[in-house]
Protein backbone atom coordinates (compact mmCIF):
# COMPACT_ATOMS: atom_id res chain seq x y z
CA UNK A 1 0.00 0.00 0.00
CA UNK A 2 1.47 3.38 -0.74
CA UNK A 3 1.06 6.13 0.97
CA UNK A 4 1.38 10.24 0.86
CA UNK A 5 0.53 12.89 3.31
CA UNK A 6 0.98 16.15 3.16
CA UNK A 7 0.97 18.63 5.23
CA UNK A 8 -0.50 21.29 3.43
CA UNK A 9 1.16 24.50 4.98
CA UNK A 10 1.70 28.15 3.91
CA UNK A 11 4.94 26.46 2.02
CA UNK A 12 3.21 23.27 1.26
CA UNK A 13 5.61 20.96 2.90
CA UNK A 14 5.55 17.47 2.31
CA UNK A 15 6.37 14.90 4.87
CA UNK A 16 6.87 10.84 4.49
CA UNK A 17 3.30 9.05 6.07
CA UNK A 18 6.03 7.58 9.13
CA UNK A 19 7.39 11.10 9.65
CA UNK A 20 4.83 12.29 11.99
CA UNK A 21 1.73 10.58 13.27
CA UNK A 22 -1.09 12.68 11.81
CA UNK A 23 -2.71 12.91 14.62
CA UNK A 24 -0.07 15.00 16.07
CA UNK A 25 -0.18 17.78 13.20
CA UNK A 26 -0.72 21.51 13.57
CA UNK A 27 -1.30 22.26 10.15
CA UNK A 28 -4.45 20.84 7.74
CA UNK A 29 -3.21 17.62 6.53
CA UNK A 30 -3.99 15.63 3.20
CA UNK A 31 -3.49 12.24 3.20
CA UNK A 32 -3.63 9.85 0.06
CA UNK A 33 -3.04 6.83 -0.74
CA UNK A 34 -4.28 3.05 -1.86
CA UNK A 35 -6.50 0.47 -0.28
CA UNK A 36 -5.26 -3.32 -0.15
CA UNK A 37 -8.18 -3.63 -2.64
CA UNK A 38 -6.79 -1.12 -4.93
CA UNK A 39 -9.39 1.51 -4.35
CA UNK A 40 -7.44 4.90 -4.15
CA UNK A 41 -8.62 6.99 -1.14
CA UNK A 42 -7.98 10.98 0.21
CA UNK A 43 -8.27 12.25 3.63
CA UNK A 44 -8.45 16.17 4.45
CA UNK A 45 -8.14 16.59 8.30
CA UNK A 46 -8.25 20.15 9.48
CA UNK A 47 -5.61 21.59 12.63
CA UNK A 48 -9.02 22.62 13.84
CA UNK A 49 -10.51 19.22 13.43
CA UNK A 50 -13.74 19.51 15.48
CA UNK A 51 -13.95 15.74 16.06
CA UNK A 52 -16.46 14.96 13.22
CA UNK A 53 -15.47 12.73 10.51
CA UNK A 54 -17.94 13.12 7.28
CA UNK A 55 -17.44 9.44 5.25
CA UNK A 56 -18.68 10.70 1.34
CA UNK A 57 -19.83 8.43 -1.33
CA UNK A 58 -19.72 9.26 -4.57
CA UNK A 59 -21.88 8.61 -7.47
CA UNK A 60 -21.86 6.22 -10.39
CA UNK A 61 -18.66 6.24 -12.40
CA UNK A 62 -18.95 4.21 -15.57
CA UNK A 63 -16.49 1.63 -16.58
CA UNK A 64 -13.59 2.66 -18.38
CA UNK A 65 -14.29 6.15 -16.96
CA UNK A 66 -11.39 7.53 -14.82
CA UNK A 67 -12.41 7.35 -10.58
CA UNK A 68 -10.53 8.95 -8.38
CA UNK A 69 -11.01 8.87 -4.83
CA UNK A 70 -13.60 11.76 -3.84
CA UNK A 71 -14.07 13.21 -0.04
CA UNK A 72 -16.45 15.82 -0.78
CA UNK A 73 -19.32 16.64 -3.99
CA UNK A 74 -17.13 19.86 -4.77
CA UNK A 75 -14.35 22.25 -3.80
CA UNK A 76 -16.91 24.81 -2.41
CA UNK A 77 -18.34 22.44 -0.05
CA UNK A 78 -14.64 20.93 0.90
CA UNK A 79 -12.83 24.40 1.61
CA UNK A 80 -16.70 25.17 4.06
CA UNK A 81 -16.50 22.08 5.84
CA UNK A 82 -12.88 22.21 6.04
CA UNK A 83 -12.60 25.56 7.66
CA UNK A 84 -15.19 24.53 10.05
CA UNK A 85 -12.97 21.96 11.57
CA UNK A 86 -14.67 18.39 9.58
CA UNK A 87 -12.77 15.63 8.78
CA UNK A 88 -13.56 14.78 5.09
CA UNK A 89 -12.75 10.92 3.88
CA UNK A 90 -13.69 8.71 0.70
CA UNK A 91 -12.39 6.60 -1.18
CA UNK A 92 -12.65 5.87 -5.30
CA UNK A 93 -14.44 2.15 -4.59
CA UNK A 94 -12.18 -0.68 -6.21
CA UNK A 95 -13.86 -1.22 -9.41
CA UNK A 96 -16.22 1.65 -11.70
CA UNK A 97 -19.61 0.83 -12.35
CA UNK A 98 -22.54 -1.29 -10.08
CA UNK A 99 -19.64 -1.52 -7.60
CA UNK A 100 -21.96 -2.15 -4.22
CA UNK A 101 -19.96 -4.83 -3.20
CA UNK A 102 -16.64 -2.98 -3.76
CA UNK A 103 -18.08 0.27 -2.78
CA UNK A 104 -19.15 -1.04 1.05
CA UNK A 105 -16.03 -2.53 2.14
CA UNK A 106 -13.83 0.09 0.55
CA UNK A 107 -15.54 2.93 2.40
CA UNK A 108 -15.38 0.62 5.94
CA UNK A 109 -11.55 0.32 5.13
CA UNK A 110 -11.36 3.86 4.74
CA UNK A 111 -12.79 4.88 7.94
CA UNK A 112 -11.12 2.13 9.60
CA UNK A 113 -7.76 3.42 8.01
CA UNK A 114 -8.36 7.12 9.39
CA UNK A 115 -9.12 5.93 13.01
CA UNK A 116 -6.01 4.01 13.17
CA UNK A 117 -3.74 7.70 11.74
CA UNK A 118 -6.17 9.94 13.42
CA UNK A 119 -7.75 8.60 16.42
CA UNK A 120 -11.57 7.72 17.31
CA UNK A 121 -13.64 10.64 15.89
CA UNK A 122 -16.41 11.90 18.27
CA UNK A 123 -18.93 11.91 15.79
CA UNK A 124 -18.96 9.87 12.20
CA UNK A 125 -21.66 11.05 9.66
CA UNK A 126 -21.82 8.53 6.34
CA UNK A 127 -23.06 11.60 3.32
CA UNK A 128 -23.12 10.57 -0.05
CA UNK A 129 -25.07 11.96 -4.10
CA UNK A 130 -26.65 9.77 -6.58
CA UNK A 131 -25.39 6.19 -6.10
CA UNK A 132 -23.21 7.15 -3.41
CA UNK A 133 -26.14 8.11 -1.87
CA UNK A 134 -27.53 4.39 -2.31
CA UNK A 135 -24.26 3.44 -0.96
CA UNK A 136 -25.03 5.52 2.20
CA UNK A 137 -28.20 4.09 2.79
CA UNK A 138 -26.40 0.51 2.54
CA UNK A 139 -23.62 1.64 5.04
CA UNK A 140 -26.46 3.23 7.55
CA UNK A 141 -28.84 0.07 7.45
CA UNK A 142 -25.99 -2.22 7.93
CA UNK A 143 -23.17 -1.47 9.31
CA UNK A 144 -25.41 0.92 11.72
CA UNK A 145 -22.88 0.48 14.88
CA UNK A 146 -20.45 2.56 12.71
CA UNK A 147 -21.97 5.76 12.21
CA UNK A 148 -23.63 8.65 14.06
CA UNK A 149 -26.19 9.51 11.36
CA UNK A 150 -26.49 9.75 7.84
CA UNK A 151 -27.72 11.90 4.59
CA UNK A 152 -28.53 10.43 1.29
CA UNK A 153 -28.74 13.16 -1.37
CA UNK A 154 -30.71 12.76 -4.59
CA UNK A 155 -29.80 8.75 -3.80
CA UNK A 156 -30.77 5.72 -5.52
CA UNK A 157 -32.70 5.03 -2.24
CA UNK A 158 -35.29 2.91 -4.28
CA UNK A 159 -32.71 -0.12 -4.40
CA UNK A 160 -31.40 -2.04 -7.30
CA UNK A 161 -34.32 -4.55 -8.23
CA UNK A 162 -36.30 -1.66 -8.64
CA UNK A 163 -34.04 0.46 -10.69
CA UNK A 164 -33.47 -1.98 -13.03
CA UNK A 165 -37.56 -2.38 -12.95
CA UNK A 166 -38.15 0.97 -13.55
CA UNK A 167 -35.47 1.75 -16.25
CA UNK A 168 -36.98 -1.09 -18.08
CA UNK A 169 -40.77 -0.12 -18.24
CA UNK A 170 -39.82 2.99 -20.53
CA UNK A 171 -37.62 1.23 -23.03
CA UNK A 172 -40.06 -1.35 -23.41
CA UNK A 173 -42.53 1.22 -24.04
CA UNK A 174 -40.51 2.49 -26.84
CA UNK A 175 -39.91 -0.36 -28.51
CA UNK A 176 -43.43 -1.72 -28.26
CA UNK A 177 -44.90 1.33 -29.81
CA UNK A 178 -42.10 2.88 -31.88
CA UNK A 179 -40.28 -0.35 -33.29
CA UNK A 180 -42.47 -2.98 -32.52
CA UNK A 181 -40.26 -5.33 -35.42
CA UNK A 182 -36.88 -4.25 -34.34
CA UNK A 183 -35.88 -7.16 -32.64
CA UNK A 184 -34.03 -4.71 -30.63
CA UNK A 185 -33.24 -6.48 -27.24
CA UNK A 186 -33.66 -4.80 -24.12
CA UNK A 187 -31.80 -7.45 -21.07
CA UNK A 188 -29.63 -10.25 -21.25
CA UNK A 189 -27.01 -8.76 -23.35
CA UNK A 190 -24.29 -10.73 -24.42
CA UNK A 191 -21.64 -8.14 -23.66
CA UNK A 192 -21.41 -4.13 -23.79
CA UNK A 193 -20.98 -3.81 -27.78
CA UNK A 194 -24.49 -5.63 -27.91
CA UNK A 195 -26.16 -3.80 -25.21
CA UNK A 196 -24.72 0.03 -26.89
CA UNK A 197 -25.65 -1.23 -30.22
CA UNK A 198 -29.56 -1.53 -28.96
CA UNK A 199 -29.44 1.45 -27.13
CA UNK A 200 -28.07 3.11 -30.98
CA UNK A 201 -31.08 1.43 -32.36
CA UNK A 202 -33.73 2.13 -30.04
CA UNK A 203 -32.61 5.97 -29.66
CA UNK A 204 -32.51 6.24 -33.97
CA UNK A 205 -36.05 5.37 -33.35
CA UNK A 206 -37.21 7.84 -30.74
CA UNK A 207 -35.12 10.21 -33.23
CA UNK A 208 -37.50 10.07 -36.32
CA UNK A 209 -40.67 9.38 -33.85
CA UNK A 210 -39.70 13.40 -32.14
CA UNK A 211 -40.60 14.35 -35.97
CA UNK A 212 -43.82 13.56 -35.62
CA UNK A 213 -47.04 14.52 -33.10
CA UNK A 214 -47.38 11.13 -32.83
CA UNK A 215 -44.69 10.23 -31.95
CA UNK A 216 -44.03 12.57 -29.52
CA UNK A 217 -47.05 11.80 -27.50
CA UNK A 218 -45.39 8.13 -27.24
CA UNK A 219 -42.93 9.42 -25.85
CA UNK A 220 -44.02 11.27 -23.25
CA UNK A 221 -46.33 8.02 -22.49
CA UNK A 222 -42.54 6.25 -22.05
CA UNK A 223 -41.27 9.14 -20.27
CA UNK A 224 -44.51 8.66 -17.92
CA UNK A 225 -43.66 5.38 -17.00
CA UNK A 226 -40.52 6.44 -15.55
CA UNK A 227 -41.78 9.42 -14.36
CA UNK A 228 -39.34 11.89 -16.17
CA UNK A 229 -40.14 15.40 -15.22
CA UNK A 230 -41.34 18.30 -18.22
CA UNK A 231 -38.55 20.57 -16.75
CA UNK A 232 -35.60 18.46 -15.48
CA UNK A 233 -32.16 20.20 -16.68
CA UNK A 234 -31.72 24.49 -15.75
CA UNK A 235 -30.89 25.03 -19.20
CA UNK A 236 -34.17 23.98 -20.51
CA UNK A 237 -37.46 26.38 -20.68
CA UNK A 238 -39.71 25.74 -17.82
CA UNK A 239 -42.83 24.81 -19.66
CA UNK A 240 -46.19 26.62 -17.50
CA UNK A 241 -48.90 23.83 -16.07
CA UNK A 242 -50.55 22.87 -19.68
CA UNK A 243 -47.25 23.67 -21.87
CA UNK A 244 -47.46 19.64 -22.37
CA UNK A 245 -45.03 20.52 -26.18
CA UNK A 246 -42.62 21.97 -24.01
CA UNK A 247 -42.58 19.63 -21.07
CA UNK A 248 -42.66 16.70 -23.74
CA UNK A 249 -39.48 18.32 -25.61
CA UNK A 250 -37.64 18.85 -22.04
CA UNK A 251 -38.77 14.93 -21.28
CA UNK A 252 -37.17 13.78 -25.05
CA UNK A 253 -33.59 14.78 -24.14
CA UNK A 254 -33.74 12.90 -20.95
CA UNK A 255 -34.82 9.67 -22.63
CA UNK A 256 -32.41 10.17 -25.06
CA UNK A 257 -30.12 10.31 -22.18
CA UNK A 258 -31.61 7.21 -20.64
CA UNK A 259 -30.96 5.46 -24.23
CA UNK A 260 -27.45 6.27 -24.46
CA UNK A 261 -26.39 4.84 -21.24
CA UNK A 262 -28.77 4.51 -18.34
CA UNK A 263 -30.41 1.45 -20.03
CA UNK A 264 -28.37 -0.15 -21.66
CA UNK A 265 -24.43 0.53 -21.66
CA UNK A 266 -25.33 0.36 -17.35
CA UNK A 267 -27.16 -2.07 -17.54
CA UNK A 268 -25.00 -4.87 -19.56
CA UNK A 269 -22.74 -3.59 -16.65
CA UNK A 270 -24.92 -4.36 -13.59
CA UNK A 271 -25.91 -7.81 -15.61
CA UNK A 272 -22.48 -9.18 -16.13
CA UNK A 273 -22.19 -8.71 -12.22
CA UNK A 274 -25.56 -10.32 -11.48
CA UNK A 275 -24.91 -13.05 -13.75
CA UNK A 276 -28.21 -12.55 -15.59
CA UNK A 277 -30.71 -10.20 -16.35
CA UNK A 278 -32.29 -8.79 -12.81
CA UNK A 279 -35.26 -7.36 -14.33
CA UNK A 280 -38.86 -8.07 -15.54
CA UNK A 281 -42.20 -7.07 -16.58
CA UNK A 282 -44.06 -10.39 -16.82
CA UNK A 283 -46.84 -8.83 -14.11
CA UNK A 284 -47.26 -5.00 -14.93
CA UNK A 285 -49.89 -3.41 -15.97
CA UNK A 286 -48.36 -0.08 -17.52
CA UNK A 287 -52.35 1.01 -17.49
CA UNK A 288 -52.39 1.68 -14.28
CA UNK A 289 -48.96 2.19 -14.10
CA UNK A 290 -49.76 5.54 -15.95
CA UNK A 291 -52.86 6.48 -14.29
CA UNK A 292 -51.02 6.61 -11.31
CA UNK A 293 -48.25 9.08 -12.64
CA UNK A 294 -48.25 12.75 -12.44
CA UNK A 295 -47.74 12.65 -16.03
CA UNK A 296 -50.76 10.85 -16.80
CA UNK A 297 -52.85 14.41 -17.86
CA UNK A 298 -49.91 15.50 -20.40
CA UNK A 299 -50.08 11.94 -22.01
CA UNK A 300 -53.33 12.26 -22.82
CA UNK A 301 -53.75 15.72 -24.08
CA UNK A 302 -50.50 14.72 -26.48
CA UNK A 303 -52.24 11.60 -28.06
CA UNK A 304 -55.93 13.79 -28.24
CA UNK A 305 -53.59 16.67 -30.25
CA UNK A 306 -52.11 13.82 -32.56
CA UNK A 307 -55.11 12.34 -33.43
CA UNK A 308 -53.62 9.02 -31.80
CA UNK A 309 -55.93 6.29 -29.27
CA UNK A 310 -54.29 5.87 -26.18
CA UNK A 311 -56.47 3.11 -25.27
CA UNK A 312 -55.04 0.92 -28.49
CA UNK A 313 -51.66 1.93 -27.27
CA UNK A 314 -51.71 0.41 -24.34
CA UNK A 315 -53.72 -2.20 -25.41
CA UNK A 316 -50.14 -2.89 -27.58
CA UNK A 317 -48.55 -2.89 -24.35
CA UNK A 318 -50.98 -5.55 -22.64
CA UNK A 319 -50.61 -7.66 -25.85
CA UNK A 320 -46.45 -7.23 -26.37
CA UNK A 321 -44.51 -10.37 -24.88
CA UNK A 322 -42.90 -9.91 -21.61
CA UNK A 323 -39.80 -9.89 -20.58
CA UNK A 324 -38.96 -12.02 -17.88
CA UNK A 325 -35.76 -12.07 -15.17
CA UNK A 326 -33.12 -14.55 -14.24
CA UNK A 327 -33.76 -16.08 -10.57
CA UNK A 328 -30.21 -16.17 -9.61
CA UNK A 329 -30.17 -12.53 -10.51
CA UNK A 330 -32.56 -11.44 -8.66
CA UNK A 331 -31.70 -13.34 -5.94
CA UNK A 332 -27.98 -11.44 -6.40
CA UNK A 333 -29.11 -7.84 -6.56
CA UNK A 334 -31.35 -8.71 -3.95
CA UNK A 335 -28.93 -9.37 -1.70
CA UNK A 336 -26.58 -6.94 -2.49
CA UNK A 337 -28.10 -4.07 -3.55
CA UNK A 338 -31.50 -4.06 -1.92
CA UNK A 339 -32.14 -1.75 1.32
CA UNK A 340 -34.57 -2.48 3.80
CA UNK A 341 -35.85 0.76 5.54
CA UNK A 342 -33.85 -0.54 9.08
CA UNK A 343 -32.31 2.32 10.26
CA UNK A 344 -30.79 2.77 13.91
CA UNK A 345 -29.78 6.04 13.54
CA UNK A 346 -31.35 9.39 12.15
CA UNK A 347 -30.65 9.53 8.32
CA UNK A 348 -31.92 13.26 6.36
CA UNK A 349 -32.72 12.47 2.57
CA UNK A 350 -32.85 15.54 0.34
CA UNK A 351 -33.49 15.43 -3.38
CA UNK A 352 -34.70 17.68 -6.55
CA UNK A 353 -38.18 17.85 -7.99
CA UNK A 354 -36.35 17.87 -11.77
CA UNK A 355 -34.57 14.85 -11.07
CA UNK A 356 -34.73 12.91 -14.68
CA UNK A 357 -31.92 10.42 -13.75
CA UNK A 358 -33.38 9.46 -10.56
CA UNK A 359 -36.87 10.38 -10.30
CA UNK A 360 -38.09 12.05 -6.65
CA UNK A 361 -39.98 9.42 -6.22
CA UNK A 362 -37.57 6.98 -5.47
CA UNK A 363 -38.10 8.54 -2.02
CA UNK A 364 -41.31 7.45 -1.94
CA UNK A 365 -40.33 3.89 -2.42
CA UNK A 366 -37.74 4.68 0.63
CA UNK A 367 -40.48 5.95 2.75
CA UNK A 368 -42.39 2.68 2.38
CA UNK A 369 -39.54 0.45 3.35
CA UNK A 370 -38.75 2.66 6.56
CA UNK A 371 -42.55 3.11 7.30
CA UNK A 372 -42.66 -1.47 7.10
CA UNK A 373 -39.55 -1.39 8.94
CA UNK A 374 -40.61 0.71 11.96
CA UNK A 375 -38.01 3.11 11.00
CA UNK A 376 -40.33 5.81 9.73
CA UNK A 377 -39.48 8.34 12.91
CA UNK A 378 -35.50 8.12 12.22
CA UNK A 379 -35.87 9.18 8.43
CA UNK A 380 -36.99 12.63 7.64
CA UNK A 381 -36.75 13.76 3.24
CA UNK A 382 -37.06 17.25 2.20
CA UNK A 383 -37.11 18.69 -1.63
CA UNK A 384 -35.56 21.35 -3.55
CA UNK A 385 -37.36 23.00 -6.35
CA UNK A 386 -35.07 22.84 -8.84
CA UNK A 387 -34.58 21.12 -12.30
CA UNK A 388 -31.81 18.33 -12.42
CA UNK A 389 -29.76 15.89 -10.80
CA UNK A 390 -28.26 16.59 -7.46
CA UNK A 391 -28.46 20.34 -8.32
CA UNK A 392 -28.14 21.65 -4.91
CA UNK A 393 -25.95 24.77 -4.23
CA UNK A 394 -23.84 24.66 -1.59
CA UNK A 395 -25.69 26.39 1.46
CA UNK A 396 -28.39 23.90 0.53
CA UNK A 397 -26.41 21.13 1.21
CA UNK A 398 -24.69 22.39 4.27
CA UNK A 399 -28.05 23.03 5.17
CA UNK A 400 -29.09 19.56 5.32
CA UNK A 401 -25.81 18.36 7.17
CA UNK A 402 -26.84 20.84 9.89
CA UNK A 403 -30.36 19.81 10.47
CA UNK A 404 -28.86 16.23 10.83
CA UNK A 405 -26.31 17.53 13.35
CA UNK A 406 -29.39 19.08 14.83
CA UNK A 407 -31.08 15.71 15.54
CA UNK A 408 -28.20 14.38 17.00
CA UNK A 409 -27.45 16.96 19.33
CA UNK A 410 -30.99 17.99 20.29
CA UNK A 411 -33.64 14.74 19.39
CA UNK A 412 -35.48 17.29 17.36
CA UNK A 413 -35.25 17.50 13.36
CA UNK A 414 -36.32 21.27 12.66
CA UNK A 415 -36.04 19.99 8.85
CA UNK A 416 -38.78 21.96 7.82
CA UNK A 417 -38.57 24.02 4.55
CA UNK A 418 -38.04 27.12 6.61
CA UNK A 419 -35.61 25.80 9.11
CA UNK A 420 -33.33 24.56 5.92
CA UNK A 421 -33.86 27.54 4.30
CA UNK A 422 -32.64 29.46 6.70
CA UNK A 423 -29.49 27.76 7.44
CA UNK A 424 -29.13 27.45 3.85
CA UNK A 425 -28.72 31.29 3.44
CA UNK A 426 -26.71 31.72 6.51
CA UNK A 427 -24.31 29.34 4.71
CA UNK A 428 -24.14 31.10 1.22
CA UNK A 429 -25.79 34.35 0.81
CA UNK A 430 -25.33 34.29 -2.63
CA UNK A 431 -27.40 32.02 -3.74
CA UNK A 432 -31.30 31.33 -3.40
CA UNK A 433 -31.98 28.38 -1.41
CA UNK A 434 -35.26 26.32 -2.40
CA UNK A 435 -36.66 23.99 -0.24
CA UNK A 436 -40.39 23.67 -0.77
CA UNK A 437 -43.42 21.48 0.86
CA UNK A 438 -43.40 18.34 -1.28
CA UNK A 439 -44.77 15.10 -1.23
CA UNK A 440 -43.83 12.68 -4.43
CA UNK A 441 -45.83 10.48 -5.91
CA UNK A 442 -45.49 6.98 -5.51
CA UNK A 443 -42.75 4.79 -6.81
CA UNK A 444 -44.15 2.87 -9.92
CA UNK A 445 -42.70 -0.30 -8.93
CA UNK A 446 -41.30 -0.30 -5.61
CA UNK A 447 -39.08 -3.12 -4.06
CA UNK A 448 -37.45 -3.26 -0.84
CA UNK A 449 -36.84 -6.16 2.06
CA UNK A 450 -39.50 -4.74 4.26
CA UNK A 451 -41.88 -6.29 2.15
CA UNK A 452 -41.83 -10.40 1.57
CA UNK A 453 -43.93 -10.02 -1.14
CA UNK A 454 -41.27 -8.07 -3.33
CA UNK A 455 -39.51 -11.23 -3.03
CA UNK A 456 -41.39 -12.62 -6.15
CA UNK A 457 -40.24 -11.36 -9.51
Amino acid sequence: MRIRLALLTTACLSLAATALPAHAATADTRLEGWLPSGAAYVMDVPASWNGTVLLYSHGYTPAGAPNPAQNTPGPALRDKLLAGGYALIGSSYATNGWAVTEAVPDQLATLDLFTEKFGAARRTLAWGTSYGGFVTSMLAERHAGRFDGSLSMCGLVQGGVANWNSTLDPVFALRTLLAPDSGVRLAGFADQAEAVAAGKALASKADAAQRTPGGRARIALAAALHNIPGYNDPSQTRPGPTDFETAQANQYTAVRGLLQLPAFSWRQEAESRAGGNPSWNTDVDYRSMLVRSPLYKEVTELYKEAGLSLRTDLSALDRAPRIAADPSAVRWMRNTSVLSGRLTDPQLNIHTTGDALIPVQSESAYRRAATAAGSAGLLRQAYVDRPGHCTFTPGETLAALHTLEHRLDTGRWGASPGALNTRAKAEDPTNEPRYVPYRPSTYPRPYDLAHPGDARP
